[in-house]
């Protein structure tokens, strides 16, 4: 695909947008890639990182070697993403305590509607589709109320962390951040990006590249042999992770592994409903227009 300077110049804004639902526990950064209609291209072009291409790197044969894994593409993703994680990081952290009911709404709006938009691109319904759909309701759900772990900082298990929740940021509706919440490393992990810890950040992106470049051919595989029934269950993923970005919640304590764990439950909308329900549209009618600009452009 022949792009120009100002394509990959929006292909890094989508992956601000991308790096900045990243950062928030509830929202996947997956979600944002199919809103903005990059999904299938950001699986295969991570899936092209193998063995040949590899080889072609290490035998000097860089262009050939760049060109195979889509590099311009990744690298503008990539960029934009890292920009956004590192320059974000701050600003929603605190906008998720200063004005939490406003940010999670916007999101919920968001969910709900990519929700509807990617269930369109499944052609044909049938029980293994719906099963599939069941499914990943089921997953996504039962993934935001589980209880947080109490787990080790030594480097091999944030190695793990970032394999483990890369493979869910890449998946819509599953939220990397929440994943790295439940493991006990989502503040961990923030607060070495927001200190510029060198050695915490490598490590844990390291484990991310191995994860990511192995998860993506199951994923690339599903896509390509099993559309429907891997569409649905994304489609499910999405749908079950709405009870997590529910703007209302109360706040309550718990002891887990001999620690207090804050956890969450949600509740009736008992405060800036008004306002609320305005993001909660606005994100709606983000993702309808950002659909119609990308079905104009396949066009």
């Amino acid at each position: 695909m022949e792009r120009k300077l100002q394509d990959y110049g929006l292909i890094s804004l989508k992956g601000i947008a991308m790096g900045a639902a990243d950062v928030v526990p509830g929202v996947s950064g997956g979600t944002i890639a199919f809103i903005v209609g990059i999904y299938e291209e950001l699986v295969n072009s991570i899936k092209s990182i193998n063995a040949a291409n590899l080889k072609l790197l290490f035998t000097g044969k860089i262009a050939a070697f760049w060109k195979g894994i889509n590099a311009n593409f990744l690298f503008s993703l990539v960029l934009g993403i890292a920009i956004s994680i590192f320059s974000l990081a701050k600003l929603i952290t605190w906008l998720l305590v200063a004005y939490p009911v406003l940010v999670w709404a916007f999101f919920f709006g968001l969910v709900l509607a990519s929700t509807w938009f990617v269930s369109k691109d499944i052609h044909e319904w049938n029980w293994k589709v719906i099963v599939s759909f069941i499914v990943g309701i089921a997953v996504a759900y039962y993934i935001t109320v589980a209880t947080p772990a109490e787990t080790p900082n030594n480097l091999p298990f944030i190695f793990l962390c970032g394999a483990i929740a890369i493979c869910a940021m890449i998946l819509p509706g599953i939220s990397g951040s929440f994943i790295l919440v439940l493991l006990g490393k989502y503040f961990y992990i923030m607060e070495a990006v927001k200190t510029f810890n060198i050695t915490i950040i490598l490590v844990f992106v390291c484990g991310a590249f191995i994860g990511i470049t192995s998860f993506s051919r199951v994923l690339s595989y599903a896509l390509s042999k099993l559309h429907n029934i891997t569409i649905s269950m994304l489609t499910g993923f999405m749908l079950g992770s709405l009870n997590k970005v529910w703007p209302w919640k109360e706040t309550y304590q718990i002891v887990s592994h001999g620690q207090t764990v804050l956890m969450e439950h949600n509740v009736m909308p008992n405060q800036t409903i008004a306002a609320a329900i305005g993001l909660m549209i606005f994100g709606f009618v983000v993702v309808y227009v950002l659909e119609k600009i990308s079905m104009k452009v396949s066009k």
